[in-house]
């Protein structure tokens, strides 16, 4: 436990010296242990496991472009993304970690007490066992306090879906030496730090809402009516059980169609040069690397990532409607996504892809072109770094200005803080960006002056 954010800053930055990291650019075709599968061209591991990266056509999206093909991750299996939570002197703290990842930009950020996938804590690999793992796996050692199987990138991932727990406990645990115990207040000033809350722990932390910070209204302003945007009694301009119904017809209606394909079939991509990349240089490059981290469960190892070719932008537009604020939220297919349509931010992109004279998605000229005064929080993200190498986003809030619309095209609408929260009890609902940008805001003392940018 950690009396101040400087205390905590000595310790994060003792356990990142505590270990040797290294993590080196392969050629896919050197990449030990990975090779191209014979007639298809998918990258496999040599153990049948983990993962592989196959292509994927995509036919009548609905979206800025309705066609393409493009390499995507396939691992059906599971991981457990899980936070323990205990009461110090009646104060809930939550167990994090100093967890390295090597598509981390920065390596090390704070993870979930556990974060691995199935392959990792039945230990296919051979390696150390997963540090508190027996809380997770039932009988459960604790309370469940959130428990759902919630997707993961669903633009680079087909069919991903991790386990997000939260279990309170009163036993006393030992504390291993990249463990921390720290308060909803002391997270949620680190939220605003760039890359150190990484994006496993804001998914399962948009499921803690019991231990969300809250503020009274002090009578106006925008942060009151987003605290308002929290409350019960708060009147939303939809009710949920038309939103239900608005976004079940929105599924029904996706035209979408996709099939897997041999890697080596997937038009507008090329292999050169020892990576797989995007013809025209957008979107994601398929890269390989050697990994040495002293304080893994494997020593050391090589895989296969994909590198995003520039930073992408995930924004909710806000605005007040009879004193509540509201999110403006997008039924957006996800081409990787089990159900296909989730529930995203208002923008969700990469901007690098849209070029100004060309089709762009909706509101994202409203968002990166708002005044200083309308951002109302402004933070840059890893995603997951355990497949992702330095896929950053640039997370915001932003208030519509004052003639924004409320009536808004069929495949958005408003909707209060809580009843976006409350859709993150259920899986294949909210897409893991918006979770990430829901744990941002339901974590950010409301209290408190407008955050300056972190960047």
């Amino acid at each position: 436990m950690f009396s101040t954010t400087a205390d905590f800053s000595s310790w994060f930055a003792d356990r990142c010296r505590a270990h040797e990291y290294q993590v080196s650019r392969v050629p896919l075709d050197r990449l030990d242990g990975w090779r191209f599968e014979r007639g298809t061209g998918n990258l496999v591991h040599r153990s049948g496991r983990f993962f592989s990266v196959e292509g994927l056509d995509v036919r009548d999206a609905g979206r800025e472009v309705d066609a393409w093909q493009q390499p995507i991750i396939v691992q059906p299996e599971y991981g457990i993304l899980g936070i323990l939570v205990r009461r110090f002197h009646g104060v809930p703290h939550f167990l994090l970690q100093a967890k390295m990842e090597p598509g981390n930009v920065n390596l090390v950020q704070l993870s979930p007490t556990v974060q691995a996938t199935k392959s990792n804590y039945t230990r296919v690999h051979g390696g150390k066992p997963v540090p508190y793992l027996e809380h997770f796996i039932a009988p459960h050692r604790g309370r469940v306090l959130h428990d759902a199987l919630q997707s993961e990138q669903a633009s680079w991932f087909l069919g991903k879906r991790n386990r997000n727990m939260v279990i309170e406990i009163d036993e006393e645990i030992e504390l291993h030496d990249d463990f921390c115990w720290l308060t909803a207040a002391q997270i949620s000033e680190l939220l605003t730090v760039d890359n150190l809350v990484n994006m496993d722990t804001r998914t399962v932390l948009s499921g803690a809402t019991p231990f969300r910070l809250t503020g009274p209204a002090h009578g106006g302003g925008f942060r009151d009516a987003l605290n308002r945007s929290w409350r019960p009694d708060a009147q939303p301009y939809h009710d949920t059980a038309r939103l239900l119904s608005w976004f079940t017809d929105t599924k029904c209606h996706s035209s979408l169609t996709r099939r897997r394909i041999p890697l080596a079939d997937v038009g507008g991509w090329s292999r050169t040069d020892g990576v797989i990349a995007h013809d025209e240089g957008k979107h994601f490059t398929v890269v390989g690397v050697d990994v040495s981290a002293s304080s893994r469960e494997v020593a050391s190892w090589s895989q296969v990532m994909l590198q995003p070719r520039s930073e992408g932008v995930i924004a909710f537009l806000a605005k007040p409607i009879n004193g509540v604020m509201h999110l403006l939220v997008q039924a957006r297919t996800e081409t990787g996504a089990g159900d296909v349509i989730e529930l995203a931010p208002t923008v969700h992109c990469q901007p690098a892809n849209y070029p100004l004279n060309g089709a762009r998605p909706r509101y994202l000229d409203e968002v990166v072109t708002a005044p200083p005064e309308r951002i109302r929080f402004e933070s840059v993200h890893s995603e997951e770094g355990g497949r992702f190498y330095h896929a950053q986003n640039r997370y915001m809030l932003v208030e519509a200005d004052a003639g924004f619309p409320t009536e808004v095209p069929p495949d958005y609408a408003w909707m209060t803080l809580r009843q976006l929260t409350e859709f993150v009890r259920y899986g294949n609902y909210i897409n893991v960006e918006a979770r990430s940008l829901l744990t941002l805001l339901n974590f950010a003392d409301l209290r408190a002056p407008v955050l300056p940018n972190a960047a």
